[in-house]
């Protein structure tokens, strides 16, 4: 099943989501229509019990995603960018990080400024030998908006982080495999091949344990909580509460 929203691709292929950002002509650049219809599809497959992995890839052969539309956003009033642009994006950010699927990053050329912060809210990042990378945004006067500040030191440590961030530079696919900024790098002929292969063979794993793997490895509170509710939901002193509550009377624990 495919869905189309304007310039953000949804397919289902059996227990693999797959979607891409389809803006070629804009190397994939991000407008804010584009971002309500990334969190749309993320809720969609957050909901869908029958995904186990989600991909993320960009549409053409030249770019995974080049950031944000820099024409939508610096014609935002600073309050507006406040108020919609940054916290929008932080939000879908932490949507894609804390999916509970596992997500993998199929990256196929440019991948800088809110790309890159894409790509680091996935789980694994697998890319093309001629893909750059770039936090450029302090060449035009501003910083990564979108969580890079936090994400890029968690991928590959404080030094290299500040040194892209502060300086700008791009640095190629070597370069950010040795880096730990991506996982492997595969030819550009192999890579949506091999980004559906991993795919598969995750999904081939027991959903509810590769799931709580991802929320132990990522330390997601919350969803530890929801899981430890669950657990606890499913004893016999949760049933014997819930009883006594209804009796109105003390209830009687037994540890099991």
């Amino acid at each position: 099943m495919t869905e189309d929203r304007g310039h953000v691709r949804l397919l289902l292929d059996g227990a693999v989501a797959i979607l891409t950002i389809d803006r070629p002509a804009k190397l994939n650049a991000v407008s804010p229509d584009m971002l309500r219809e990334l969190e749309d599809h993320l809720a969609a497959i957050d909901r869908d019990r029958d995904v186990r992995v989600a991909i993320l890839m960009g549409a053409g052969d030249r770019a995974f995603c080049v950031g944000a539309d820099v024409y939508a956003w610096s014609a935002l009033e600073p309050l507006d960018m406040w108020r919609s642009w940054v916290r929008d994006g932080h939000r879908v950010m932490q949507r894609l990080a804390s999916l509970r699927q596992p997500t993998i990053s199929a990256i196929n050329g440019f991948t800088f400024g809110g790309g890159l912060e894409l790509a680091l809210a996935t789980d694994i990042r697998i890319t093309v030998e001629t893909a750059t990378f770039a936090m450029p945004e302090t060449t035009i006067g501003t910083l990564p908006g979108w969580l890079g500040t936090r994400r890029l030191p968690d991928a590959i440590g404080k030094a290299r982080a500040k040194q892209m961030i502060f300086s700008g530079a791009r640095i190629d696919a070597d370069t950010a495999e040795r880096w730990g900024l991506v996982n492997e790098i595969v030819p550009t002929s192999k890579l949506h091949s091999q980004a559906f292969e991993l795919a598969t063979a995750i999904a081939a794993n027991a959903p509810i344990a590769v799931q709580l793997a991802k929320a132990a490895i990522d330390r997601d509170t919350g969803a530890l909580e929801a899981f430890a509710g669950a657990l606890a939901a499913g004893a016999e002193d949760s049933r014997e509460g819930i009883a006594a509550f209804r009796d109105q009377r003390t209830p009687r624990f037994t540890g099991r």
